[in-house]
């Protein structure tokens, strides 16, 4: 085969895994790697059991609501809107709005805040958190400035590229013993006082950054722009097992990486940023600068979708064609962007109140499971390819793993009230 068509053999086979990619950027960010960072050094391997649970059921989330808009050709919200009550399309793009307002403060925060500390490195006193989160937001908002999904994602795919490989590799060097990991397979709450965050409170926040309803309702818009059909099913499906797989493999890295040092050490962890002047001693600079890089990529990987989610939202609930490029969209995403300067502006310290949305993200996750086994057993809508026995017990599966997790949430806010 010519060099021209490797290339273009190469291109095709990543253009199938594209959507895939961008749900592991958006997905995979700053609360992601603070909830499984803290986990990690909190509790050891001990909460491992929920990564598992939480990437299988996100793995059905997407792959159902993906086939959906498949047979369909119609998005989530526009569904909803249609087919429920236009009230539930206004309930989830108000939700999901105020959550993606509070995400770009603290993935901005978090992300300033970790180059600051790694600055220190190499900069005497280092370079100033609210340069960095002024850098970052501009280079985000560069890349939206194209207005096309495809520019979106091929970025994403190179930087979840270098977010997956600096977590795994802090992985080999950091993990602990395979056995302590091969424990965490088994379910437990580990009965620890006196932490700042209760390991109920930690298990709602795993649960809630990994089913993240955002994450299926988007699934659905991309799906849909993709141009597949019914006949691409096995593709959508291959597709969603690829980015529910790497989500574990990062998620359950970042959490071994803290498990296998800090926790090693019986040092606990309140913030993720917390690592790199916590992790030097122990792995030296290298796993440091590792570690740093990652988290800067998986902050401005979610950061390019936390952009456009609310936009999107508007669009397909409105049924109007997706044109970012329009003025009154790039000026709306300019100003939203601008939320990525408050922390550092204001010096504040969102951790806790990063993990409190996340485990807030529980509370949609029955409502975004209950519409989709509604909407995947109308007959007048699905057709032959009405939900199946086993998939239906999959979504009331993970429709009662919701409530008990979201349940777990809230006794874990009580103990710390």
């Amino acid at each position: 085969m010519t060099a021209a068509g490797n290339a273009f053999s190469w291109r095709s086979s990543l253009a199938l895994f594209l959507p895939g990619i961008f749900l592991i950027g958006f997905n995979i960010g700053t609360g992601s790697v603070t909830t499984m960072a803290t986990a990690g050094a909190n509790h050891g391997m001990a909460l491992l059991w929920t990564v598992l649970i939480s990437c299988c059921a996100t793995y059905l989330m997407i792959a159902t609501y993906g086939r959906f808009t498949l047979v369909t050709g119609e998005t989530a919200l526009e569904a909803f809107r249609k087919h429920i009550h236009p009230a539930i399309g206004l309930f989830f793009v108000i939700a999901l709005g105020v959550g993606v307002c509070a995400s770009l403060m603290g993935v901005m925060g978090i992300v300033a805040e970790i180059s600051y500390e790694w600055s220190k490195i190499f900069i005497a006193g280092g370079i100033d958190p609210l340069y960095w989160a002024a850098f970052f937001c501009a280079v985000a908002y560069f890349i939206f400035w194209s207005g096309r999904t495809q520019v979106f994602e091929r970025i994403l795919a190179v930087v979840v590229a270098i977010m997956g490989g600096c977590f795994v590799l802090n992985f080999f060097i950091l993990m602990p013993p395979l056995s302590t990991i091969a424990a965490g397979f088994v379910p437990s709450v580990p009965d620890i006082s006196g932490q700042e965050t209760s390991p109920l409170l930690l298990i709602a926040s795993m649960v809630g950054t990994t089913i993240f309803s955002g994450l299926f309702i988007m699934r659905t818009s991309l799906v849909k722009e993709a141009g597949w059909t019914i006949a691409e099913d096995k593709q959508q499906r291959r597709d969603a097992a690829f980015a529910a797989i790497m989500m574990f493999v990062i998620s359950a890295s970042i959490m071994a990486a803290a498990a296998g040092s800090l926790f090693a050490e019986g040092i606990g962890l309140d913030r993720a940023s917390q690592m790199i002047g916590l992790l030097e001693p122990l792995a030296g600079p290298l796993a440091v600068s590792i570690f740093a890089i990652g988290i800067i990529a998986a902050g401005v990987s979610s950061q390019f979708p936390n952009l456009i989610l609310i936009p999107w939202l508007l669009c397909d609930y409105r049924s109007t064609p997706r044109d970012m490029t329009l003025w009154k969209y790039r000026l709306f995403v300019g100003l939203i962007s601008l939320l990525g300067l408050i922390v550092p502006l204001f010096d504040a310290r969102p951790v806790l109140v990063l993990i409190l949305s996340q485990a807030f993200n529980v509370v949609l996750l029955p409502a975004t499971v209950a519409c989709i086994l509604y909407l995947g057993n109308r007959a007048d809508l699905m057709g032959a390819y009405r939900h199946s026995w086993l998939t239906n017990a999959g979504l009331v599966g993970v429709f009662l793993f919701s409530l008990v997790t979201g349940y777990m949430g809230f006794q874990g806010l009580l103990a710390m009230v």
